[in-house]
């Protein structure tokens, strides 16, 4: 078969060099494709064969896999059993054990002991946690790679520094905040996500900053201070930033469905939900953002809580939530024992704190605890029954913390299986007053079940979505000298969501959705209804981040008709309609936050009143009818005025004193400065005469 597939395809090349009489044709001499001598070739073997290299044997291949554990207790034969499980117990959560050696002197052990690991990556995790870790009081294990004994044995005695990266100027990530008028920056990705557009919330109508094709796959996100805008990729995600939005760093994560940024813009946080062959975790990734290096990798089964992990503002500690939460959060804890079943924790905004919560184990009550960092110190803890679960809920400013607790409120023990069957439910909010002596807390109960809950970012009130269709209600509370006020409850709200404005104050109702995008903007100070109005369908609500403009909008990943964004003032009066096709999402850009101290905020919002003259007379130049080139116009003549007047002036102050010396030591420039009257004279300039009937 082989023989006869040869000879065909001999005979068929054969036919195709023959021309149409028959004859072959004359190709002449087979070319010559090897390399002229001289040729300098360019291309290393890293670019050709990248991917096999990587899989090349290394001479440390045999004991990268293997971790040497110091200041191990020396114990007989009759304890070594208990030693090894206890060892073994502890290093298999870094991955699979192939084998355990335990050098003895006699009938001790030596006091360090061998592990070999499945592979070098599981080694590397077991000596990143558990060098340092503590197993009593006389032992603290030292742990390290078999292989660092050879590295640090032969260190070269010349040091030769290592080759410095050239520097990439990246811009000015924060030129937004210079902008004169200080208009607020926002992204829209529509024509169904082919298109992506930023645009500056100028009168009027909006100015198109940059705008691009197939910039994302899905969908885009800003960092938490504006530098950098997040772009989602089959392969990963890439960030922008700078005047012109050029690219500054990319990150390899295929498949990457989430991420989430650090406070201060250190670290990003990338999920995928492909599954690799790799050992290597990597379905969670911490990224450093200016270097773009991989700090630590992370399996994941679910991201059913996401972010996943929780970023103080420090951006010193993280912690990772899971069905193993209580694993990673017994060292931070003290006394913490991994019996009892940790279900949640979250960080205060602002300080070093940390609230978690216990459910009840049998007779133990469920628990929540606030525990001051790095000392460890328990600073409050408030026992429940009854409960069902829990929800935190942070003020921004750190000075309060609200705890919705769901409670059954019928507990009928079963005499037989001698267990408890629990039956209704109501609700209560646990109110822990952060800054006051020894955390007092209040305890406010509603009976009606509570849809949604939001603290305002910079006062001491709080709101609450109570009651079920078609009778619901929104109730404003404030904590002041240690009580918890009703304010005002609004009755018969088409409501389902709560924004607030980050400045505080001013709060808008939101019925999203199904509930036909109703829109309430109400004054918390004294719960007025400054305007009820309607976006019908709307499927999302985001405020500025100055508190000043509301964008509602109707997103086609939500509904697939009336797409578009309307911008609101915090009044509710309505300022633009948007209409774009196929409108997917809206984000505003963050600022960072504020640097002048409350003190200062204060100043500036007592001498209002010297600046309100200046707004003023800019608003009314925008609302003119005069088109932006005239405006443009006249302000570049002010600006060329103004700058010949203050050439002039500097230059009569220059000539003053060679003035007076020749006037005799007289300043003439101020003279008959007193002697100056002011004058009105006024002309007649019509009379108009008109006859009344009697």
């Amino acid at each position: 078969m082989a023989a006869d597939r040869s000879d065909s395809e001999s005979r068929r090349q054969k036919s195709d060099s023959q021309n149409q009489d028959g004859e072959f044709e004359d190709f002449g001499e087979e070319p010559d494709f090897s390399d002229p001598d001289e040729y300098d070739e360019d291309v290393t073997d890293e670019e050709l064969l990248g991917d096999l290299l990587k899989s090349k044997p290394k001479e440390s291949d045999g004991i990268d896999n293997i971790i040497v554990v110091d200041n191990v207790p020396e114990v007989g034969p009759d304890r070594q059993e208990k030693l090894s499980k206890v060892i073994r117990k502890l290093f298999e959560k870094f991955g699979k054990i192939v084998n355990e050696y335990y050098p003895t002197d006699g009938d001790k052990t030596k006091g360090y002991i061998f592990i070999e690991y499945s592979s070098p990556v599981h080694a590397l995790e077991a000596v990143k946690m558990a060098n340092g870790y503590k197993l009593d009081k006389m032992h603290t294990f030292s742990v390290n790679l078999f292989s660092d004994f050879d590295k640090y044995g032969n260190i070269p005695d010349d040091w030769e520094p290592p080759n410095a990266k050239p520097f990439k100027d990246v811009g000015n990530l924060r030129y937004f905040l210079q902008e004169t008028d200080c208009f607020d920056e926002y992204s829209v990705i529509y024509d169904g996500g082919e298109r992506t557009a930023i645009l500056k919330n100028s009168p009027r109508e909006p100015t198109v900053i940059e705008e691009r094709t197939r910039w994302t796959e899905t969908y885009v996100r800003w960092s938490q201070q504006g530098s950098y805008l997040a772009t989602f990729h089959g392969k990963g995600i890439a960030l922008w930033g700078g005047p012109k939005f050029e690219q500054i760093m990319r990150f390899s994560h295929p498949g990457v469905q989430l991420i989430d940024f650090s406070p201060c813009e250190r670290y990003l946080v990338t999920f995928s939900p492909l599954q690799t062959n790799s050992e290597e975790p990597s379905a969670i990734i911490i990224w450093d953002i200016r270097t773009g290096q991989k700090k630590r990798g992370f399996h994941c089964e679910t991201q059913s809580t996401w972010p996943i992990f929780k970023f103080l503002k420090c951006e010193v500690f993280i912690r990772k939530i899971n069905a193993d939460t209580q694993k990673m959060f017994k060292f931070l804890v003290k006394g913490y024992s991994r019996k009892k079943s940790l279900r949640d924790f979250s960080w205060s905004p602002t300080d070093n704190l940390i609230a978690y919560w216990v459910p009840e184990d049998q007779n133990v009550p469920a628990r929540v605890t606030l525990i001051q960092m790095p000392s460890r110190q328990e600073v409050c803890v408030k026992n429940l029954f009854n409960v069902a679960d829990c929800k935190m809920h942070w003020q921004k400013n750190g000075d309060y913390l609200c705890v919705k607790v769901d409670r059954y409120s019928k507990a009928k023990k079963m005499e037989e299986k001698e267990q408890y069957k629990y039956s209704g439910m109501y609700y209560n909010f646990e109110l822990f007053r952060i800054r006051e002596k020894q955390i007092p807390v209040d305890k406010l109960e509603v009976k009606e079940s509570v849809m949604a809950f939001a603290w305002e970012p910079t006062g001491n009130k709080f709101a609450f979505i109570h009651g079920e269709s078609p009778r619901i209600s929104v109730s404003f509370y404030s904590i002041r000298a240690g009580k918890v006020e009703l304010i005002k409850t609004l009755e018969r709200r088409q409501a389902n969501h709560l924004f607030w404005s980050p400045a505080g104050q001013f709060i808008v109702l939101a019925g999203l959705r199904n509930m036909n995008g109703v829109l309430e903007f109400v004054d918390a100070s004294d719960v007025t209804v400054m305007a009820n109005t309607e976006h019908f369908m709307a499927t999302d609500v985001e405020w500025d981040p100055t508190g000043r403009y509301v964008v509602s909008a109707v997103s086609w990943w939500g509904h697939k008709v009336d797409n578009a964004y309307w911008i609101w003032s915090f009044q509710g009066r309505l300022l633009l309609k948007q209409p774009q096709e196929r409108f997917c999402q809206l984000q505003w850009r963050p600022r960072p936050q504020c640097l002048l101290s409350t003190e200062e905020l204060k100043g500036l919002k007592k001498n209002m009143k010297k600046y309100t003259e200046q707004f003023e007379s800019v608003d009314r130049l925008r609302q003119s009818n005069v088109s932006s080139e005239q405006i443009e116009k006249r302000k570049t003549l002010m600006a060329e005025f103004k700058k010949f007047r203050e050439e002039k002036e500097e230059e009569l102050d220059h000539y003053k004193s060679r003035r007076i010396a020749l006037r005799g030591g007289v300043d003439t420039d101020v003279l008959y400065e007193e002697e100056i009257d002011e004058e009105v004279v006024e002309f007649l300039l019509k009379v108009e005469e008109k006859v009344l009937d009697e």
